[in-house]
């Protein structure tokens, strides 16, 4: 172990022991070179609140209620977060108020990159346009410090651009090495070209066939609602009252000294209670990203609307689409889109399209994009692997704030940079940007409230380098001391510090004990995923109010796969009524709930392909169709279930996983009660007669085992 240097003996100062001393023992065994690039005297100032205790949300209600704030935010986003941990961290009384929860919207919905955007790297050389130059410029600096910030959740992250055409590479071999240069010192890491044994070494499963090598550049890749939520917790530990689902129906005005007419407040309704209630404040900012027109119109109707809606839907993929830790960046698709084909989460992440849409609360995936994204994807991978509509395990959209531009018509054409508008009456609002920027955003706004609205900060703008909620104490290793100390899986362990940081210690303390020999503790929501059961009741104490909080953002289960998410919802909300205190009626609303924005935001049942098929054969068609379904079921049960899959694949010799087997199932499963009936079955070999479905797993099992595998009356099951 390293003697402990100033690092250790500040941590020390403070008293900051967690787990029996494990979170002193991992900083005293890290290099204070590895330490994020924070003072000294600014490393003591952040130690002041990062152990504080959070608030309950009732507190927060009960501050709201009484206080009168400086600023009060409404929107809890990246931005909207970004905005109240700026203020609050430099001295001023801040609110924030969010009609869901944070980062329920756009925020959680993101590519998952953080990066300075070489697309618009593109148009700034071939245009000539300083403004994208600058937009570039400040998000390579911002990426490179929220990576420094938050260490536990965003990272370095290497994005491959296949080349098939011997004159694009110097092409983009100009291009990627400008972004490395604008990037200065905060260059992740440089980039480099491969040949084209080298690019299938690094990524087998890209297409060879004409490929002439690739370049590989660096990014940030990040969870973003975690981030979004560390955000959040932040400003909650600095002293703001951070509030999820509280609603603004009305904005207050009020004559100031002079006579003008300001926004002094807003009324208010808790959307768990339906409570309404007045906010005081003397300044307002609107940072409610795709609903800012809904805010400025609330304020003045005769408003202009400045914010246009662009929806971008991403599929997630098994994780044998792509290496684990390499991306792909497809440059130039079909109909001139970018997309990323990238490991997230140990899944495959694809996406995104990008079309103009009108503004919902509940942004849905449609079949059309998921299939344009799938043929994207077939054109770059091997032929061996075959894209499968069947792989998708979610499908989500989201929708972009993108500030319009009334002389220009496509969203490909719209910015992604920001504007700040100040109202006649004093509202400020933000909007646009992208995630990578958030900082900046906040930085800029809050300059302008203070300038506006008279207000007199005692500190000047405090968020460059100032560390985010759990990375205080975080290390690269620290997950080892979560498996000594405590007995977790090195999968969970690893999740947990690469999604709380040295808050990891407080889950593993909160863990039930498993009953094995190994893992000691940490009950686990779903099989598959490192998820606890403790995180459920972490969660609740950072306000998490519904079963979709803990599911779609603390957890990214619905993200990931949204048929897991479904088989753990019944735990989820069984841990959270013990929480919450809620009775069965409430219990039942949540899973209905749940159970319906998985359905719609989170693509579950989408593109079965065959629910509306009418069954059109003749007589011997269907005699065909019976004897395939029974040939499957062979105990006569009058259904097909996952075991009768299984035993055909173990008769057949096909390897197939657990995965797998329910995949095939759920294909044509409508009904989603884990059987197949001879009418869903019936539907499917509809569909692929009539060519709504391309091909399916599950009925050439059936033919092939109407074929080649006697029907057998007597056997039970496997």
């Amino acid at each position: 172990m390293h003697r402990a240097g100033p690092t250790l003996r500040r941590l020390a100062k403070y008293g900051i022991v967690l787990g029996g001393g494990t979170c002193i023992l991992a900083w005293a065994s890290m290099q204070d070179s590895e330490m994020p690039n924070v003072s000294a005297t600014a490393f003591e100032d952040q130690m002041k609140y990062a152990w504080s205790p959070l608030p309950t949300r009732q507190n927060m209600i009960d501050s709201l209620k009484k206080d009168e704030f400086d600023v009060l935010v409404i929107g809890g986003g990246a931005t909207g977060c970004g905005v109240a941990l700026d203020a609050v961290s430099r001295g001023l009384k801040t609110g924030l108020v969010e009609k869901f929860d944070f980062s329920a919207g756009t925020s959680s919905r993101s590519t998952k990159l953080i990066h300075g955007g070489v697309r618009y790297l593109q148009k700034a050389v071939f245009n000539l346009d300083i403004e994208q130059y600058r937009m570039v410029k400040e998000a390579l600096s911002e990426r490179a410090n929220l990576i420094q910030i938050a260490p536990h959740l965003a990272y370095p992250f290497p994005i491959m651009l296949p080349i098939y055409k011997f004159w694009q590479v110097p092409y983009f071999w100009a291009g990627i090495k400008t972004y490395d240069v604008i990037a200065g010192k905060q260059l992740l890491k440089p980039s480099y070209y491969l040949s084209k044994r080298k690019a299938l070494e690094l990524f087998p499963m890209l297409k060879k066939e004409k490929l002439v090598g690739a370049l590989v550049y660096y990014d940030g890749q990040h969870d973003d609602a975690r981030m979004n939520i560390a955000i959040a917790i932040s400003a909650a530990r600095m002293g703001g009252t951070m509030t999820n689902y509280t609603e603004v129906v009305k904005l207050h005005k009020t004559k100031d000294a002079s006579g003008k007419e300001v926004v002094c407040g807003a009324r208010v309704k808790d959307r768990q209670t339906g409570e309404e209630f007045d906010v005081k404040a003397k300044c307002v900012i609107n940072a409610t990203g795709p609903y800012t027109d809904n805010i400025r119109l609330m304020d003045n109707a005769e408003e202009r609307k400045i914010c246009q809606p662009s929806q971008g839907v991403h599929i997630v993929l098994p994780d044998y689409y792509s290496p684990e830790k390499m991306g792909l960046l497809d440059p130039s698709t079909s109909d001139g889109r970018v997309i990323f084909f990238l490991p997230w989460q140990k899944h495959t992440l694809a996406g995104t399209t990008d079309s103009s849409c009108d503004l919902t609360d509940y942004p849905t995936p449609s079949e059309k994009e998921i299939q344009f994204i799938l043929n994207e994807v077939k054109n770059y991978l091997h032929p061996d692997v075959e894209v499968r509509r069947g792989d998708v395990l979610s499908a989500w959209c989201g929708i972009r704030p993108l500030v319009s531009d009334p002389n220009k018509k496509d969203t490909q054409s719209v910015a992604r940079n920001h504007i700040i508008e100040v109202a006649a009456d004093n509202l400020i609002t933000i909007a646009g940007g992208k995630w990578t920027t958030y900082r900046h955003m906040a930085e800029e706004t809050v300059d302008k409230a203070v300038e506006v609205c008279g207000l007199k900060p005692p500190k000047p703008c405090q968020t460059k380098g100032l560390l985010l909620d759990g990375a205080h104490g975080w290390t690269p290793t620290l997950f080892i001391r979560l498996v000594q100390d405590f007995g977790l899986e090195s999968e969970v362990a690893q999740h947990l510090a690469n999604t709380y940081g040295d808050k990891a210690f407080k889950i593993a303390k909160m863990s039930s004990l498993t009953g094995k020999r190994w893992p000691i503790i940490g009950k686990r929501l779903h099989d598959d995923f490192p998820y606890l059961e403790a995180e459920v009741r972490y969660a609740v104490r950072e306000y998490a109010c519904t079963a979709i909080d803990i599911i779609a953002r603390r957890t990214r289960l619905a993200f990931c796969n949204a048929n897991a998410a479904d088989e753990a919802l019944p735990r989820v909300i069984e841990i959270m009524a013990e929480e919450l205190k809620w009775n069965k009626s409430r219990q039942q609303e949540e899973l209905t709930s749940a159970r319906a924005f998985l359905r719609r935001e989170m693509g579950l049942g989408l593109g079965s392909g065959t629910s509306n098929i009418p069954i059109n054969f003749t007589k011997d068609e269907i005699n065909m169709y019976v004897k395939r379904f029974k040939s499957l079921d062979r105990d006569n049960k009058g259904y097909i279930s996952v075991n009768d899959l299984r035993r055909y694949f173990k008769q057949t010799g096909e390897r197939v996983t657990e995965d797998q087997l329910h995949d095939i199932l759920s294909e044509v499963d409508l009904n989603r009660n884990a059987q197949v009936d001879l009418g869903e079955f019936l539907q499917l070999m509809s569909a692929l007669k009539s060519g709504a479905v391309a091909n399916s797993r599950f009925a050439m099992a059936a033919e092939l085992s109407a074929e080649k595998i006697p029907v057998d009356r007597s056997g039970g099951g496997v």
